[in-house]
Order: structure tokens, then C-alpha cells, then sequence
């Protein structure tokens, strides 16, 4: 992918000042959407997500300079793009790590993309040896501390899609940059993310959606034992949508049937 535009606080440039909190501590969060003929996917989950982390950290946003930084990229974005927004706590009075009064920095940047049309085939994942931290006041929130993720995804086979992350007591948490779904009897459960992960703006679509279609999904703990003994496993996020998983590591998956109808119903969803 390559950038099309980056843009601070709604004008056009590439760079924060250095007393950024975002730079410093990671101290922000962020969204990931696509794009497609300039509509971008589910930005009302985006955008809800995001205020939900903004009230979590104290952070103070004002909504309607967001959107209008969407509207500003969205004018510039081809047939199929991403769009990235970030925002941080800004710049800070003084040094240190307690928070200071004062409204989010806005960073927002358009960047090309490539239809991920050879992923309905399926795709394999590894199992990373970095665990997931685990930090309850922090999870399910896109925050832009994401180091866990670096160094889990800088173990990505060549050959695979991505790799799934177990935290310290060896419980499923999510695949580097997706969320992960097991379907076994026609059920689907997906790892419950009440100390560590994110819960993906399009986990949460398959949540909403799956009831929809007669099938029961459940969020609840999650282990190796029940990966090994599902009938099916499939992966999320905004990117890529549904995505069904044919192995991870030794280990492989011969059924895919509920994977591709939540692909097909997501894919044709308008919002």
C-alpha cells in the first residue's frame, strides 16, 4: 500500500510535534476502515468504537472535526482504499505520565489498496511465542500500545496470513491484527476479551449478524484444547472481512460452511 494523503488536525502534513503523547507513551488510540467507490465500511462502528476508547482513557475529541477530516480524505480516495484515523492526547504542558487537560490531536492518513479477492480460499496461521499482556483496564480498546503485536507479528511465517497470540495463562486472545472465531455443532464462540485484545470492529459485526442467520455465538474463555477439536475456525478484521482458516500450525481445518455464509452475508451488508 502506499499513502495518498496524510492530514493533522484536518490540514495537509506529515509530521507531530515531538512532546506528542501518542509519540511518547502511546498515549491514544486508532481505527482502521475501508474504503470501497469512496464509502467507507461500517464507519459507524469505527467512529463508536472510538469514542468509546476516548470516554475509557479521558480523552476529548471533538466528533464533528473527526468527521469532517473523514470527509476531507474520502474526497481523495480511490475505488478501494484504507483509511486510518489516529488520534493522541496532544501535546502535553510538562513532562511525565499523568494526563493533562486539553483536546485529542487528529492524524489522519489515505492510503491505496489491493483486493484481498485470493483470501476466499482460505488461509493458514502460526502460533506466535509472544504472549499477550494482559491489562483489564486496557482491553478491547485500539490503543496505540501495540508493541505485544510487533514483536508477535515479526514471527509471521512467509506462508502465513497471520499468527494467533495466547496470553500467560495460555487462553486465546486473537491473531496479531484479526480477531478469531470457532464454530464446532453449529455454534460459533469467539475468545471473551476482558484482559487482553481488541475487540475488532468487525468481531463485532459477527456478533450482531451471526443471530441473524440462526446461529449462536458466544464470547467465553478460550484454549488450544478448544481449537483442536473445532469443526471450523475463521479470522475478522475491517480489512479483509471473513476470512476462514484451512490450518494453524500442524493442525488442519476441513470445514468452512459457516465461515463463508457470515462471509458472504457481511460482504453484501451496506453498513
Amino acid at each position: 500500500m502506499n499513502a495518498l494523503g496524510t492530514w493533522i488536525d484536518g490540514v495537509a502534513a506529515t509530521s507531530v510535534p515531538a512532546d506528542d503523547r501518542g509519540l511518547l507513551y502511546g498515549d491514544g488510540l486508532f481505527e482502521t476502515i475501508l474504503v470501497r467507490q469512496g464509502s467507507p465500511r461500517f464507519l459507524a462502528a469505527h467512529l463508536a468504537r472510538l469514542a468509546r476508547g476516548c470516554t475509557r482513557l479521558g480523552i476529548v475529541c471533538d466528533d464533528a472535526a473527526l468527521r469532517g477530516d473523514v470527509a476531507i480524505a474520502l474526497a481523495q480516495a480511490p475505488a478501494l482504499a484504507i483509511l486510518k484515523l489516529v488520534l493522541t492526547r496532544g501535546s502535553s504542558p510538562r513532562r511525565g505520565y499523568a494526563p493533562q487537560p486539553g483536546t485529542a490531536r487528529r492524524i489522519t492518513t489515505l492510503w491505496s489498496a489491493v483486493a484481498t479477492a485470493e483470501l476466499a480460499a482460505g488461509v493458514t496461521l502460526g502460533v506466535a511465542q509472544t504472549r499477550a499482556s494482559t491489562q483489564p483496564a486496557l482491553a478491547g480498546l485500539k490503543h496505540l500500545n501495540r508493541l505485544d503485536n510487533v514483536l508477535a507479528a515479526a514471527e509471521i511465517a512467509a506462508a502465513d496470513f497471520d499468527a494467533l497470540m495466547f496470553d500467560v495463562a495460555d487462553r486465546l486472545v486473537s491473531g496479531t491484527s484479526c480477531n478469531v472465531f470457532l464454530a464446532r455443532d453449529g455454534r460459533l464462540a469467539t475468545p471473551k476479551l476482558d484482559s487482553a485484545g481488541v475487540c475488532g470492529v468487525l468481531r463485532g459485526i459477527v456478533l450482531r449478524e451471526a443471530p441473524k442467520l440462526g446461529l449462536v455465538v458466544q464470547e467465553r474463555a478460550t484454549t488450544w484444547d478448544d481449537l483442536v477439536v473445532a469443526d471450523e475456525l475463521f479470522v475478522t478484521n475491517a480489512r479483509v472481512g471473513v476470512v476462514l482458516v484451512t490450518r494453524v500450525g500442524e493442525h488442519s481445518f476441513r470445514t468452512f460452511e459457516l465461515a463463508r455464509r457470515l462471509r458472504g452475508h457481511i460482504e453484501a451488508l451496506d453498513a
